[in-house]
């Protein structure tokens, strides 16, 4: 069987280009670790936890390269693999910026775990605030499907109820992204409030909103 997402070289080389440069780094990283290479931050930006050079500098290229192959695969596993072939260029653009993500988050704690002074506690919410906006941005292109998107059994029963829930959460997740950015600007209390209310905004209200829909739509019928 095909894959339902189109591949060749030019849909996949920005990906496998970051999956090489992880794992370049995780060489330079894992000569010049010391024996303990931090692992956690709490929310003052303090270190909490640390590991050894070897698991510090393969965890995240290998969690790369496990969730490049996960996106590879789940359009074949996929009950709606039809469907892909209409958003394939914004799967790939999920993939891309996951992985992206994940390498620039690499690269800033490996540079800490080497003795450099990087401001965790401000990179973190900054960074994952850009990936839940650039996600809000992909989720309006994504059509029905059961692994991306907005998916609770009122949106797998409707493409109406579908293609609103997450026009509706795309603009959720931006305004989550934007809230939890913001978080490094406020003090613990009010990041935390900050936080728990951006994570709440996205975990309840496109679910609820999508049962509304739901409802409404067979009331109709």
């Amino acid at each position: 069987m095909s894959n339902p997402v189109k591949t060749n070289f030019k849909t996949e080389w920005f990906s496998l280009s970051l999956i090489i440069i992880g794992f370049l780094l995780s060489y330079y990283f894992f000569q010049n670790f010391p024996a303990q290479v931090p692992s956690h931050w709490n929310i003052n930006g303090e270190v909490d936890a640390y590991s050894g050079p070897l698991m510090a500098a393969l965890m995240i290229p290998i969690l790369m390269l496990v969730m490049y192959i996960g996106f590879f695969f789940m359009p074949y596993l996929d009950p709606k693999k039809e469907q892909y072939a209409d958003f394939s260029p914004v799967y790939h653009k999920f993939k891309e910026l996951f992985l992206v993500f994940f390498l620039i988050l690499y690269f800033l704690t490996g540079l800490s775990g080497l003795g450099y002074k990087i401001d965790i506690a401000f990179c973190v919410p900054v960074m994952i605030g850009w990936l839940f906006v650039a996600i809000g941005l992909l989720l309006r292109k994504i059509k029905m499907n059961w692994f991306v998107g907005i998916r609770t059994p009122w949106t797998l029963s409707s493409e109406t109820v579908w293609t609103k829930t997450n026009k509706f959460g795309s603009n959720l997740m931006m305004i989550a992204g934007v809230l939890i950015a913001a978080t490094v600007l406020v003090a613990n209390l009010y990041k935390i409030i900050l936080f728990v209310g951006a994570v709440s905004l996205m975990v309840f209200a496109a679910p609820i909103y999508s049962y509304i829909l739901y409802r409404q739509e067979q009331k109709k019928k």
